[in-house]
């Protein structure tokens, strides 16, 4: 059973989409939190609120009085051309937002005495695939490739720096694709795609990917919080059931009441339409396998996860359809 979380919480990335579940899932527990915010116009509903503005250069001190351990989201995972001045190969806003971000933040944890910081990394440090039947284990040596990977990288060192010589406990969780409710970018288009009965040709595809309810992620990082045996760990989670994008698919059509339309297109064909398209990187994801095994994660925290990938998705298709129908 895990330990019940005691003492005030604080929370960055807040309003994102990980942020606003576990938000409300400690509210219903009654846990006291601290909501990090950059301004008063974020929407955060139903809690109490730092204003820390530029997190970069927030006075994290005061945000901290009386906290006791810390959840940090926070972070870039995409540089959108079209809303930012850098580049999308330059890893300077990655740097600032994952890197400098955090340095700051877990110094000032260690000034404060917090207790506990969970930092939620990507699997993405492992490297950006795996070979089939092998997936990454907890203990993996880290190979980073792009600068979002090499920013996570460099954010967990930060992280055990700041741990070192303090009483300040670390736990790095390695996240894969993340679905539920609310959620956004190329898993909310596959399922639109599917919904407008588009043809897609990923039939056939036989990868594996791993994924991980939002319920599941937000039960994961209590147990982070509270157990103590996950102290100076770095693991990854998941949900337990791995599956290939053709599968997906077809499980979300389940989920949503429509037939996923899928046909056979070979994947050199694809990846050669999406090298012209500029799409080299979506076709790499698509067609690709990215798994994890999370048994170290569960065996230590006595963790097994609440909700079954059918019962993910059938919760995302009923927000899907709600969204739709307002």
């Amino acid at each position: 059973m895990t330990p019940k979380i005691r003492g005030k919480v604080l929370v960055t990335g807040a309003h994102g989409f990980i942020g606003r579940a576990l938000c409300r899932h400690l509210a219903s527990l009654g846990v006291a939190r601290v909501i990090a915010v950059r301004d008063v116009g974020t929407g955060i509903i139903g809690a109490g609120a730092a204003i820390v503005g530029d997190l970069a250069a927030a006075d994290w001190d005061e945000a901290l009085d009386g906290v006791d351990s810390i959840v940090h989201l926070a972070g870039r995972a995409h540089v959108l051309k079209t809303h930012s001045a850098y580049a999308a190969s330059d890893p300077t806003p990655y740097v600032v937002a994952n890197v400098h971000v955090t340095r700051r933040l877990c110094d000032a944890a260690a000034r404060a005495k917090v207790r506990r910081i969970v930092f939620a990394s990507s699997v993405k440090v492992y490297g950006e695939s795996t070979r089939k039947g092998r997936p990454f284990r907890a203990g993996d040596p880290a190979a980073p490739r792009d600068a979002y990977a090499q920013s996570k990288a460099e954010a967990e060192r930060v992280l055990w720096q700041a741990c070192a010589g303090s009483a300040l406990e670390g736990v790095v969780l390695r996240l894969p694709l993340t679905y539920g409710a609310g959620v956004k970018g190329n898993f909310l288009n596959l399922m639109e795609a599917i919904a407008a009965r588009r043809r897609l040709p990923l039939a056939g595809i036989c990868n594996r990917r791993s994924l991980l309810n939002v319920d599941n992620a937000v039960s994961a990082i209590a147990a982070a919080l509270t157990v103590p045996a996950l102290a100076g760990e770095t693991l990854p989670i998941a949900d337990k059931e791995s599956v290939s994008i053709s599968e997906l698919a077809q499980r979300i059509g389940n989920a949503l009441g429509v037939p996923a339309r899928l046909f056979h297109l070979p994947a050199a064909l694809l990846r050669a339409g999406a090298a012209l398209a500029g799409r080299r990187a979506v076709a790499a994801r698509l067609l690709g396998s990215l798994e994890v095994d999370a048994q170290q994660f569960c065996d230590l925290a006595g963790w097994s996860q609440p909700y079954t990938l059918d019962q993910g998705l059938a919760a995302t298709a009923a927000w899907w359809r709600l969204r739709h129908a307002l």
